[in-house]
């Protein structure tokens, strides 16, 4: 009962914000360059993609909320020694569903600088990642995202600097994995 209504009133608030200050809807995408560090991977970075929607809520003044719901392909290669003790494959492609939750700071109404954090949730892994049933990945990634994005008119045009808080790694050895992404991409406001 809490549960729904804490929802109700966290809706009520969406809504009231909306009317009030302007909420606009969009679709995105563009390239993610990816890095995973650890002993365990190379020290370099491969490219994915990400896809997805946005909403931007304003504030009041120069700040606005800006939720997302993105997919993010993680593309990386492994050191020759993780293989070996291992057993896994080379080459590892993960999928996350991410939801970066960034605040909008808007310097003119061209450019807008963006922080906050983004919480992603680990949908899909190849099938050689799996060693005696167990996952070699987390089922989740904590992160903070940094970047600019230009608006002109309806389109958008951003870079952002992803960098991953938490260990990602689920072997339970010591050493941690952490995520890094930089995104580059464009939008359109519906």
């Amino acid at each position: 009962m809490k549960t729904k209504l804490i929802s109700l009133v966290f809706m009520l608030f969406i809504f009231s914000v909306s009317f009030s200050q302007g909420l606009t809807f969009g679709i995105k995408g563009g390239t993610s360059i990816n890095k995973l560090t650890g002993k365990s991977f190379k020290e370099e970075f491969s490219f994915g993609y990400h896809v997805g929607v946005f909403a931007t809520l304003g504030m009041g003044g120069k700040l606005s909320l800006q939720p997302e719901v993105l997919l993010n392909q993680v593309n990386t290669d492994t050191a020759s020694n993780f293989s070996s003790v291992y057993h896994f494959k080379n080459n590892i492609q993960l999928k996350y569903l991410s939801i970066p939750i960034l605040l909008n700071y808007n310097l003119s109404n061209l450019l807008a600088l963006q922080v906050g954090p983004q919480f992603g949730i680990l949908m899909d892994k190849n099938k050689n990642l799996l060693q005696n049933g167990g996952d070699a990945f987390k089922k989740g990634d904590f992160s903070m995202v940094g970047g600019l994005q230009l608006k002109l008119f309806k389109f958008r045009v951003y870079g952002r600097y992803v960098v991953g808080l938490n260990d990602i790694s689920n072997i339970g050895n010591s050493d941690k994995w952490k995520s890094q992404s930089i995104q580059l991409g464009v939008g359109i406001a519906l």
